[in-house]
């Protein structure tokens, strides 16, 4: 699912779009091949065991039952999750976006923003990821975690507030 471009105002536009970093699917995939190799050791006793006939089947109904629910469960769900989450900076506003079947939102208009930071370990700093935290006129600090590039973004978003605290139109 893309990013909405119907919520955008007239003469409004996208400077950045960006889903949560990848590190998000990584256990995930490990559950996926976790759990998909142990459907395939559990076929291969059911094949070598004494079963035959119903029994058999029963068993392989089971096993791929389980397993596609714990794929469902935990690699599906969190892959749709991270495709359908949004953090958008436009000219006017910070938007972030996410949810599948409930949706939530929040709109932080450029000018009413205060401050913005960004925080990341080690291991982000390695992949390139980390918390950007904006502080807005009237609200607790928002915390927007595994934004991919956060430092392009922080200083991509302290200038479009600059710019428009300053008076300058951005083209």
């Amino acid at each position: 699912m893309g990013y909405p471009e119907n919520i955008l105002a007239d003469g409004e536009h996208v400077v950045l779009h960006r889903h949560p970093h990848w590190k998000c699917l990584v256990l995930p995939t490990i559950v996926f091949l976790l759990v998909t190799a142990a459907a395939g050791v559990a076929g291969g006793y059911t094949t070598s065991s004494s079963l035959s006939g119903t029994g058999e089947l029963v068993v392989w109904v089971v096993i791929a039952a389980v397993w596609l629910a714990l794929v469902v469960w935990f690699f599906l769900r969190p892959l749709i999750s991270w495709r359908t989450t949004h953090f958008v900076l436009t000219d006017r506003r910070v938007t972030f976006r996410n949810g599948i079947l409930t949706r939530s939102g929040i709109d932080i208009p450029l000018q009413r923003i205060n401050s913005v930071e960004f925080r990341h370990g080690l291991v982000d700093r390695m992949l390139r990821t980390g918390t950007l935290i904006i502080e807005s006129a009237s609200d607790d600090p928002l915390s927007f975690d595994d934004i991919p590039q956060v430092e392009k973004v922080h200083s991509l978003l302290y200038h479009e507030v600059f710019d428009r605290g300053d008076g300058n139109v951005n083209t």
